[in-house]
């Protein structure tokens, strides 16, 4: 399997993570939507990352596919989520959520610093966005006790929301005030001291106007 898309996009480290913690090996390709776009486009015409292609030249797009598509490989002893009911459709809704705040989060950055006068208005609907999802999800990670979202073992919705919230911190510092999410700073903490995050991680490096 060949994985494209940098590890500084919160989307493109969510897969990587999970095929890591998988234990499936994959060739990867650190490609840029900007700089390498018509690389992509070779698989991928949005030219967007992640996008996965299989060893059959099949190519997924999509990191919800993607994992949906991981998940039934690895079948229903080992995925990250169960299988069906209502918890499946709980763990759906945070990934959901802290994909949707990622999407916001990017959107935000390439409002920064792709225009020489960003839009008030896509600003602070962006800022409304972001933060009434961060209260969400910091009322459910701190009514859970266990060690993750949904129990004793890592599962999608962790990878999701850590992901996103470093990339939210690296970005918009502002917008995440640790101080206020106690509890989804401790889970991302907690996240990221685990070696498969420590070993795929990328700084932030923003595109360039």
């Amino acid at each position: 399997m060949i994985l494209i898309g940098q590890y500084d996009s919160p989307f493109v480290r969510r897969v990587a993570i999970a095929l890591r913690l998988y234990e499936l090996p994959f060739e990867h390709r650190p490609w840029s939507t900007f700089g390498d776009g018509d690389k992509i486009a070779a698989y991928n015409p949005l030219r967007r990352v992640p996008t996965l292609v299989l060893a059959s030249g099949e190519v997924l797009m999509e990191s919800t596919a993607i994992l949906d598509y991981l998940d039934e490989w690895v079948g229903p002893g080992k995925a990250m989520i169960t299988a069906r009911g209502p918890e499946r459709r709980h763990v759906l809704r945070i990934c959901a959520l802290a994909m949707g705040l990622g999407d916001k989060a990017v959107s935000l950055l390439y409002e920064r610093v792709l225009r020489k006068k960003p839009s008030k208005i896509w600003v602070e609907r962006c800022h409304a966005q972001i933060g009434s999802v961060l209260d969400v999800l910091e009322k459910e990670r701190a009514a859970v006790i266990t060690p993750f979202w949904f129990g004793q073992h890592i599962g999608h919705a962790d990878v999701a929301a850590a992901c996103v919230l470093r990339f939210t911190a690296e970005a918009h510092p502002q917008l995440f005030d640790r101080a206020r999410y106690p509890a989804l700073s401790a889970h991302a903490a907690a996240c990221e001291a685990l070696l498969p995050f420590q070993e795929i991680v990328q700084p932030l490096s923003p595109p360039k106007a």
